[in-house]
């Protein structure tokens, strides 16, 4: 490995530039004027061994991270893996897997994700997300309506615009949890891997990305860094 040309793909003018996607509340959180949480941690590790002083840039959405990593001269960033964003970023190996489900009425006709597709329902997302990308590609019939902010999607599904919500097992668990008149559909409509990702061509960074995660998997960092932030249930370590 060299460690030179790694620090070189991984920094600009010394410095680390890590996007925190805020959007997603399982890898990061906000606490007061703090930012918190797996992704947090990870970055404040890597900047620690590669020396170098670390700026954490904040987003409210993955679509916001995509559209900013050249203008904003980012160098890593967190992103669930998908063949679209792969044409502007290259992933590692994903450090945590996450699920993401369905919430519909506990009325809806609607049994299963294949029935979503097959009843041409209304399916509420968050704009960019990659739940979003994916179900772009894989559904056939039902109706994507795309929001700004989770909140958005959210509250146009309380008012009866969609049929289902689609988002993060969790905090689609939260929800139908909090309202006896929602339900949760059990079974996954995809797996989120979530992964730290460079610009494309920065080969050596993207090879020491593998083995720094490599190693944070398996020292535990990554679960001790869940369970501080209280998502320790909440992802899965691959």
């Amino acid at each position: 490995m060299d460690i030179e040309r790694a620090r070189s793909d991984l920094t600009t003018d010394g410095r680390l530039r890590a996007a925190i996607n805020l959007g997603n509340p399982i890898l990061a959180q906000v606490d007061g004027d703090t930012v918190r949480g797996v992704t947090v941690d990870l970055a404040r590790e890597l900047a620690r061994r590669l020396d170098a002083p670390l700026d954490l840039v904040q987003f409210s959405s993955a679509r916001y991270v995509v559209e900013s990593v050249r203008k904003e001269a980012l160098n890593i960033v967190f992103l669930a893996i998908d063949p679209k964003r792969a044409n502007e970023l290259s992933f590692s190996a994903p450090y945590v897997l996450l699920e993401g489900n369905y919430v519909v009425r506990d009325n809806a006709p609607v049994r299963t994700n294949e029935d979503l597709d097959l009843t041409r329902s209304a399916i509420g997302v968050v704009r960019g997300s990659a739940y979003d990308l994916h179900l772009t590609a894989a559904l056939k019939n039902a109706t994507i309506v795309r929001y700004a902010a989770h909140e958005d999607a959210v509250a146009a599904f309380r008012d009866g615009h969609l049929t289902a919500l689609a988002g993060i097992r969790q905090p689609m668990t939260d929800l139908a949890s909090r309202d006896p008149g929602l339900r949760l559909i059990e079974t996954p409509f995809m797996t989120i891997r979530q992964a730290m990702a460079v610009p494309k061509g920065r080969d050596a960074g993207l090879a020491y990305l593998d083995l720094f995660l490599e190693e944070m998997r398996n020292s535990g960092f990554i679960a001790d860094a869940l369970e501080r932030s209280g998502q320790g249930k909440a992802a899965t370590i691959p």
